[in-house]
């Protein structure tokens, strides 16, 4: 099987290597040529890219709009899979129906990542026991068979099949709204000088705050409806906080704790509705 990976960031880098570990040959693409040296000079792919007309797979770890770019400006063999890992679906889906394609589409979201970007950081344990959010597009079974053994052997411990507009609407919550909160954190001018005074939950708070701004702003921008509700919800909570605190009102405070830990005791029950299919690999 012919793999290409386009897009030497961490996230394509570590597919590469998660791939190689499970002993496929896997080639990459770059736009730049800095990070592609860096991946064949470190063994993290086996050849460089030119064309993609003979590849079997090609991964796409870009940013939305240069994913699409991709996607139209190049030729791809007749049933080639082609999957790209964006933290958009809909918005993918939505470019790649425009016109009828050749190959088969699928839309992966892997659910783990860290606080630092570039190839540099890229390692091969990154998905290890981690979800892989899987669209079907317009893939047939078999394509999709090919998709979850490669999920599977890079190390991926699930692989939960939605719609991309549920992937798009859980997503805004777990993840854009998450950083969304710590940036906001940390623009509260006390934090500098607190050496000492941090523990966990400050950790837990502010460790997303740092990540590449542009191409975090691409994926709120084009996820802006699912994201403006969760901002909604979140901004009517805090005000409630505020409101109680105003009134000095203890019980009432109280109360709000209490709501929000039930909250999250019944949502760790992981309760999954019927359009959404989960399947343990380990």
């Amino acid at each position: 099987m012919e793999i290409c990976v386009a897009g030497m960031g961490i996230i394509g880098g570590s597919m590469c290597l998660a791939l190689k570990r499970a002993g496929y040959t896997v080639y990459g693409w770059n736009r730049s040529k800095h990070a592609l040296e860096y991946a064949f000079d470190h063994s993290i792919i086996d050849g460089t890219a030119q064309s993609f007309e003979n590849f079997d797979v090609v991964f796409i770890a870009l940013p939305p709009e240069a994913a699409v770019r991709f996607i139209n400006e190049n030729t791809f063999k007749d049933g080639a899979i082609v999957a790209d890992v964006c933290g958009v679906k809909k918005y993918i889906e939505d470019a790649v129906n425009e016109k009828p394609r050749n190959f088969q589409y699928v839309g992966c979201h892997p659910m783990a990542g860290k606080e630092v970007s570039g190839i540099e950081n890229a390692c091969e344990h990154l998905f290890d026991w981690a979800s892989m959010i899987v669209v079907r597009g317009n893939a047939e079974d078999w394509a999709m068979k090919i998709m979850w053994g490669l999920i599977k052997d890079m190390g991926f411990g699930r692989i939960v099949e939605c719609t991309a507009e549920i992937h798009d609407k859980k997503i805004a919550y777990t993840s854009q709204l998450a950083h969304i909160v710590s940036n906001a954190y940390v623009k509260d001018g006390e934090i500098a000088g607190c050496i000492g005074f941090t523990g966990g939950s400050f950790q837990d708070m502010t460790r997303i705050a740092g990540v590449d701004e542009n191409m975090w702003a691409s994926l709120y921008v084009r996820n802006a409806e699912n994201l403006k509700e969760k901002l909604d919800n979140l901004i009517t909570s805090l005000k409630e906080v505020k409101t109680a605190l105003e009134r000095g009102d203890e019980g009432w405070i109280a109360e709000i704790l209490r709501e929000g830990k039930e909250c999250y005791t019944n949502g760790r029950k992981n309760i999954v509705t019927p359009d959404i299919f989960v399947q343990n690999l380990k």
